[in-house]
């Protein structure tokens, strides 16, 4: 019979030990499940009022507040230790996000932001298929209606705000069923994180729209930034005015190379493909592919972008994959050495 990670539910489920109490009993199915329902519905109730009131959760102690709401609204028969917990947990998660998006702010000032090298490659690798543009443009001359918002335009804005949302709530979900598998994922999502930080600060670089806006692009072209103009067609007028709004007081705009929006929906996938049955791997891969169109689509990125993001990838579970197994290695070498001297000991006094 195989085992399974420890589970927070498999931790306070279990009986009375010499440990410690036992936690209380949990409430009858029937009315647990009418709890749940209950605290949920009230949760989602708060969140539509913030959402239109405040706006989208992009900034991660807001994001982070929200998604703790829902596990106390899911799990509200368990003590108040047991959500305690999760906050505790989580302190260093959310300070490390928020220094993330205070340092890359800065990054912008370090040195003069590379323009060429994205639109060169870009060219090179697509041009064949453009007549020679680079793809933001050339979708964008096919796509883009600027006097009339799309349907499309609104599918853009959903994925591109799943990135400030995606990878917390994986983790929120990761730590509520498997708190290894939690420790797994965001070693990996800070590992990812951190080299794209560094890059950042060693090679800033112009996004597509910036490179327009200034005359970089050849032939006089230009290219929109309107990964948000589609909250319009949802109905979330102020959706998109406040989410540009943080993208120019505290995010890095030159922060294109590598793309993390793409890096992080890879990761995302990557994680959970080794765990899901072949069938399904092309409805999770269809998550990277859309993320891709609407960063490129939408000025965000360059394709070239997205490859490096996809490298950064591979590059951090080889990283993390490695250190875990010498972690692994080193763990049952130190229990090895303990069980030889402690044997050692009792052959000892036996004599």
């Amino acid at each position: 019979m195989t085992s399974r990670p420890t589970t927070t539910d498999d931790a306070e489920a279990a009986p009375a030990t010499d440990a410690g109490p036992a936690e209380p009993e949990r409430l009858p199915v029937h009315r647990f499940t009418r709890r749940r329902a209950i605290g949920m519905g009230i949760w989602l109730a708060a969140f539509l009022v913030g959402l239109f009131a405040v706006g989208l959760p992009t900034d991660p102690v807001y994001a982070f507040c929200w998604l703790w709401a829902a596990t106390i609204a899911w799990n509200s028969d368990r003590p108040w230790r047991s959500h305690l917990r999760f906050a505790r947990d989580w302190v260093a998660v959310v300070v490390l996000l928020v220094v993330y998006n205070a340092s890359r702010g800065q990054a912008d000032d370090a040195q003069f932001p590379h323009f060429h090298e994205m639109i060169d490659a870009d060219t090179w690798l697509f041009g064949w298929a453009t007549g020679g543009k680079i793809p933001t443009v050339w979708l964008q001359e096919h796509l883009y209606r600027p006097l009339h918002i799309q349907w499309y335009d609104a599918l853009v804005s959903l994925v591109y705000f799943s990135h400030f949302v995606g990878t917390l709530t994986v983790a929120v979900v990761l730590w509520l069923r498997s708190r290894p598998l939690w420790a797994r994922f965001v070693r990996r999502w800070f590992t990812l994180t951190a080299l794209g930080l560094a890059t950042y600060f060693l090679y800033p670089a112009a996004p597509p729209w910036m490179a327009g806006q200034l005359g970089f692009l050849p032939d006089g072209e230009t290219v929109a930034r309107i990964s948000t103009r589609g909250w319009e067609v949802i109905g979330l007028h102020g959706a998109g005015n406040l989410l540009n709004a943080a993208q120019v007081d505290s995010a890095n705009l030159v922060a294109a190379m590598p793309s993390l929006h793409s890096a992080f929906a890879l990761l995302i996938v990557a994680f959970f493909l080794p765990m899901v049955r072949r069938r399904w791997w092309p409805l999770l891969l269809a998550y990277p592919l859309a993320m891709t169109f609407t960063l490129v689509y939408s000025g965000e990125h360059y394709i070239i972008d997205v490859f490096v993001g996809w490298a950064y990838v591979a590059v951090t579970f080889v990283l993390v994959g490695l250190a875990e197994h010498g972690w692994a290695a080193y763990r049952r070498r130190r229990l090895q050495r303990v069980a030889l001297a402690q044997e050692a000991a009792g052959g000892q006094e036996a004599g």
